[in-house]
């Protein structure tokens, strides 16, 4: 069995995301190294990634821009539409409500949950907030794999257990902790920190380390 690095799915990320920039400009023919100057890693890295899922380009011609989109696509599990649930409407949940790039790229919010009763009742967009204990009944509904999780260090783990008890098995989680979940459940921390730092670092240490800013 072939162990796909989590570095590996990251990258095949940002290919996809780099691929519909090109085809919105028309482009329907690349190489290797067009997507790796473009994105700015190595060539061979791009070659090696897409390797583990079989072959794509055509020797001598390159990619189809259009058919490597659908097959990264399809390795992402991104063509196809997923329902998703969102706790916690502050202002990071509000932000995500309204971000229509979700909606664009296949991932639906159906529903808003808060345990402020304040706020149930509100709407966010055109999304009525609803109180924790309509989760059962929604992720039942909708078929809903996926949690978003924006809040607070507090109520964290109490959330990832309520998503976990209602068969959620996938986790994106903004808030600044680390979860503890069965092997089984997959959890993405959204730390907009840890991406300064990364940039800090490299600010830091760019003259010793040669480094590219990507």
């Amino acid at each position: 069995m072939i162990k796909i690095s989590e570095t590996t799915v990251i990258r095949l990320t940002t290919y996809l995301k780099y691929l519909r920039q090109l085809e919105e400009k028309g482009i329907e023919l690349l190489s290797s190294k067009d997507i790796a100057e473009g994105v700015g890693i190595p060539a061979h890295n791009v070659r090696k990634d897409l390797a583990f899922f079989g072959e794509f380009g055509t020797r001598g011609v390159g990619y189809n821009t259009k058919s490597l989109i659908s097959s990264i696509s399809k390795i992402l599990g991104v063509n196809k539409k997923w329902n998703v649930v969102l706790v916690g409407a502050g202002k990071v949940g509000a932000a995500l409500v309204t971000y229509d790039i979700f909606k664009k790229r296949g991932f639906n919010i159906v529903a808003v949950f808060d345990s402020d009763t304040t706020k149930i009742g509100k709407t966010i967009g055109d999304m009525t907030i609803m109180p924790l204990e309509e989760i059962p009944g929604i992720v039942s509904k909708y078929d809903v794999k996926i949690g978003i999780m924006a809040v607070p260090l507090t109520h964290a783990q109490g959330i990832a257990n309520l998503f976990i008890e209602n068969n959620i098995e996938g986790i994106l989680n903004f808030a600044p902790t680390f979860l503890k979940v069965p092997k089984s459940i997959y959890v993405q921390n959204a730390d907009f920190t840890a991406l300064l730092e990364s940039i800090t670092f490299k600010h830091t240490n760019r003259e010793m380390l040669n480094f590219k800013f990507i």
